[in-house]
């Protein structure tokens, strides 16, 4: 009955795997029996019956499974995850404020190790000194190979303060690391004032209640404000498109500033048609690989639209809205559901936004950025 059961599942996998093949027959013209997606569905099945009948263990069909689905829907492009359902939850609760965190941004392409890309001032991560370009190997003695980018960033987020182990890939060996998890920003932007300027806003994520905050806080300072204002989207990975567009109101009104393009072409367009408060504030936008999503968004509208000038890094291009899909197991699938295209034509998706001022490597401090944004500023 056993082996029954196994290969009634291995089977129901296979022809779940054949559907995906065949919604894509469905859906992208030219698919034939010469196509190479056809040829990838043939040897589908030729995989799954040659394990079915030839491997020398009965496979387990739930780890089976889980890894096709999961090698399926993670190798899509980098923002698509497969998640279990301890992955579900800590996605649903992602926009929590107490949530604790290590302050490491991560990137993690299919089949590679996770690469930090960004490191938070005071945080954890920056205080044992670990480093941008550095690779994890294991989280919690978790293979990272295993997980997208989505779940490795997931990872480092708790309610408790437990610290997290990370094994951190080194020429000679593996260096494992404990990395306490802290509040690092209860609120969704800070602002300090800077000589020469008319301060630093810096956006820490895109969630609510950012603009709702700012217009309580800041608002009325800025509005008197003449001199640069400097917006810090450095390592703001994370946030809504729709609070990235009220906040690009406040300096633009535009009834369009780019749209996001679905399957078969369909586009919904991005508008800015509130009064723009601070349409009078020149910007200077800081940038670095760990501004992603609706922080590039931000970035590439204002710089077309207001002459904003960029400093910093060029950044990934992952601009894209992703939909949740729940499965019946309680695991699900995060999918990208659409692109975002700026009015400018400029290709963002996996292009990014490139800088006017590119930073080096070792002239990526807070201070330094702030000196080059200074001396700019003089300079024009």
């Amino acid at each position: 009955m056993a082996e029954k059961r196994i290969r009634y599942v291995l089977l129901s996998g296979a022809v779940a795997l054949s559907l995906f093949f065949l919604l894509l027959k469905g859906y992208l013209p030219g698919l034939s029996p010469k196509s190479d997606s056809y040829k990838y569905y043939q040897l589908l099945n030729q995989v799954v019956y040659l394990i079915k009948d030839d491997y020398v263990e009965v496979p387990d069909p739930s780890k089976t499974m889980h890894g096709a689905f999961k090698g399926l829907v993670d190798s899509l492009d980098v923002m698509s995850s497969y998640l279990e359902k301890d992955s579900i939850s800590r996605y649903l609760q992602r926009k929590d404020p107490d949530l604790k965190e290590t302050g490491l941004v991560l990137y993690k392409a299919y089949g590679a190790f996770p690469v930090i890309i960004g490191v938070k001032d005071n945080s954890p991560a920056e205080r044992i000194g670990l480093k941008i370009g550095e690779a994890i190997a294991s989280m919690e003695d978790r293979s990272t190979l295993t997980l997208s980018m989505l779940e490795a960033n997931l990872m480092q987020k708790e309610r408790d303060i437990q610290p997290l182990t990370l094994k951190i890939v080194r020429p000679d060996k593996n260096v494992e690391y404990k990395v306490e998890r802290q509040q690092l920003q209860v609120d969704p932007f800070s602002f300090e004032p800077a000589p020469g300027t008319g301060g630093v806003l810096t956006v820490h994520r895109f969630f609510p209640p950012l603009l709702e905050a700012m217009e309580e806080k800041i608002l009325t300072n800025l509005k008197s404000q003449k001199d640069s204002l400097i917006v810090d989207l450095r390592n703001c990975h994370e946030g809504d498109i729709g609070e990235a567009v009220q906040f690009i109101n406040l300096f633009l009104q535009k009834k369009s500033i780019g749209y996001f393009e679905k399957k078969n072409g369909v586009r919904n367009r991005l508008s800015c048609l509130k009064e723009a408060h601070l349409s009078h504030l020149p910007l200077v936008i800081w940038t670095n690989q760990a501004t992603i999503g609706p922080a590039e968004i931000v970035a590439t509208v204002l710089r077309s639209e207001k002459n904003a000038k960029i400093i910093g890094e060029q950044t990934l291009g992952l601009v894209a809205k992703q939909k949740l899909f729940t499965l019946e197991d309680g695991s699900g699938a995060l999918l990208t559901s659409a692109i975002f295209h700026p009015d400018s034509q400029d290709e963002l998706w996996l292009k990014g936004v490139k800088p006017d001022i590119n930073l080096p490597e070792d002239k990526r401090s807070k201070a330094a950025y702030l000196e080059e944004t200074q001396k700019t500023l003089l300079n024009n």
